[in-house]
């Protein structure tokens, strides 16, 4: 007898194209609790809101047996048990029963307490790249020596001396700026004034924190000269985001520029935009998109969010993702409600008689793994 459709889905191994590290280092239940809410950013001021979510529902659910509980224990037992192993035993037992192949990592934001890419791919038995965060990079080098003079040689040689782990560039534009802006690569002068002035409000006493459209524009389109895949962060993220300037219809005119058609634009999250953004996919060659952050949070609901991102994308144009940083729980939740979805999904239009198991089948190898092994072109 051939192997059940269930089975098949539950043995294929995923590329996970964008998510953070794990903890590293052990931590209190205040940081635990608070990174289980995308929205906040500071401890939360009622602490039990964490646990009282689809998203604390769904991690007492999948995770406990992970850490030799029984399903549904109260939140106090699961912090218990937790604590016991210590984080590092958590993100082991975590992301090796994800079923993770290659972990696509941003490595720009709240590196601290993370495992780097090599301590994911040693504690998760699996291979890591890297995606460079190109405010981040320009964070870096705004303070450094160099003179912001020579911003776009500097920026330029920067990104292209990355180590040959970074197949990819990730701009958080949506959080900086918006998308509700002429996102066309701005002239040399203007980006090296608007460096200029940065660092005079830096050495000032101002915030390192870049959010001047001029060099955010510019670092989109370096990444874009260059080749690079380009995530976008869409939708719904922390208290810092206006969620009506992160819709992707917003980036018609930017798709529609012919610097933008160069590379693969790979839109992240799009929650609770996932249908503009199948519009997009279906609308524009280069356009890619996931539904991973999203997932963990909406917990058993994630079954109808992402049968909703196989309306109008081609099934080329999807990929897998987690989004998933600090506890390991989430890298395996994204992966574990991403499988659950899909078998009742598809399941359910196998037996309807409107899809094939053949073509079903050949669906989940696109979307779990081979789109972004060609899109970031992975061995």
């Amino acid at each position: 007898m051939g192997q059940s459709f269930a089975g098949f889905v539950e043995d294929v191994r995923l590329i996970d194209h964008h998510v953070h590290g794990a903890y590293g280092v052990d931590g209190d239940e205040t940081r635990f609790q608070n990174a289980l809410n995308e929205g906040n950013s500071e401890p939360l001021a009622e602490p039990s809101a964490a646990y009282d979510s689809q998203l604390g529902f769904a991690l007492r659910r999948w995770c406990a047996e992970i850490i030799d509980l029984p399903r549904h224990v109260t939140a106090e037992v699961y912090w218990r048990r937790r604590s016991e192993l210590g984080e590092l035993e958590i993100s082991r037992r975590m992301t090796r029963a994800a079923g993770v192949s290659h972990w696509l990592i941003d490595t720009g934001f709240k590196t601290g307490a993370m495992l780097d890419p090599p301590g994911m791919a040693e504690i998760a038995g699996a291979t890591a790249h890297e995606i460079v965060r190109l405010e981040t990079l320009a964070e870096t080098l705004i303070q450094s020596d160099q003179d912001p003079g020579g911003y776009v040689d500097a920026f330029t040689g920067l990104l292209a001396n990355q180590p040959n782990v970074v197949v990819g560039a990730k701009s958080v534009l949506a959080y900086r700026a918006g998308f509700n802006h002429d996102l066309s690569r701005p002239a040399d002068r203007e980006v090296a004034e608007s460096a200029k002035l940065w660092r005079q409000r830096i050495e000032s006493g101002g915030a390192v924190r870049l959010d001047d459209l001029t060099l955010i524009c510019f670092g989109l389109h370096c990444a874009i000269s260059m080749g690079l895949p380009l995530q976008l962060h869409v939708g719904f993220g922390d208290r810092e985001l206006d969620l009506d300037r992160a819709n992707p219809l917003l980036l018609l005119d930017f798709l529609r520029s012919v610097e933008a058609s160069k590379v693969p634009v790979l839109l992240l999250h799009c929650y609770p935009f996932e249908r503009e953004a199948g519009y997009l996919a279906q609308a524009f060659d280069n356009v890619y998109l996931d539904v991973g952050l999203a997932v963990n949070h909406v917990g058993v609901r994630s079954r109808s969010l992402i049968a909703r991102s196989f309306e109008l994308a081609p099934f080329t144009k999807i990929l897998y993702s987690s989004d998933a940083i600090g506890p390991a729980e989430l890298h395996y939740l994204g992966a574990r409600l991403w499988r659950n979805a899909i078998t009742g999904v598809f399941g359910r239009w196998i037996d309807d008689d409107e899809w094939s198991e053949a073509d079903a089948r050949r669906v989940v190898e696109l979307v779990a793994r081979e789109n972004a092994r060609r899109v970031y072109g992975l061995p």
